[in-house]
């Protein structure tokens, strides 16, 4: 599946086309987010160069926009890339959460159980855990669409160098890789219905507290 350009609702277009086209937006920061540098990283390390209008950079872009929305969009009636008042999101056959819920919590609070390999105490807390953890962003791409609109079977990759501290652990400067894969329901103009994720959000924890703990 290929469409023109012209004729690709915002939500599925690049994600900084997303953010230079939004006005009134409450962020959450009180300004529009900056990706410019975790950029640089997603270019030079992405595997994969999917053609603009395809099917594969459609569906990235809307996740992506989904996940920039999600992050810092406060209100969830700005929100351009779901339905929101028919959303939900799960995560490997768990509880379906709604918009409201996502923009509450973060989506990584909803996919990880709290542990004492994590446990940060809000949305706001919980990213910067993760900033810190990988300095050049934790980068996702598309790496395989399996099924077109109306429900969207596509693989992926979320991944991103241990070059920060996570909680009490040192750095390894290893790439820690996650991979999965989503279902997602659309309507025909491609907001998002519901989406289902399946990965192994335990690999990924065991991965970044392997290492060495930080002197007290």
């Amino acid at each position: 599946m290929n469409v023109h350009k012209a004729e690709l609702p915002l939500w599925v277009q690049d994600r900084n086309t997303v953010i230079n086209d939004s006005e009134g937006v409450s962020w959450r920061s009180g300004e529009k987010p900056d990706y410019s540098y975790t950029d640089q990283f997603l270019k030079k390390e992405s595997q994969y160069n999917h053609s603009p209008e395809s099917l594969e950079a459609i569906t990235q872009n809307l996740v992506r926009t989904f996940e920039m929305e999600a992050s810092h969009k406060e209100d969830v009636n700005q929100w351009l890339s779901i339905v929101i008042d028919k959303f939900q999101m799960s995560s490997n056959g768990g509880p379906a959460y709604t918009a409201q819920d996502v923009a509450e919590q973060g989506t990584y609070n909803l996919f990880i159980d709290k542990s004492e390999r994590y446990d940060p105490s809000d949305l706001n807390s919980s990213v910067e855990l993760f900033h810190k953890a990988f300095k050049n962003g934790f980068l996702w791409e598309v790496t395989e669409v399996l099924s077109g609109p109306p429900s969207i079977a596509f693989k992926w990759r979320h991944w991103g160098e241990f070059n920060g501290a996570y909680k009490d652990y040192q750095p390894t400067g290893k790439i820690i890789e996650v991979v999965g894969m989503s279902i997602a329901k659309v309507t025909e103009d491609l907001k998002i219905i519901s989406v289902e994720h399946y990965f192994d959000n335990d690999s990924f924890l065991n991965n970044l507290t392997t290492g060495c703990p930080l002197h007290k």
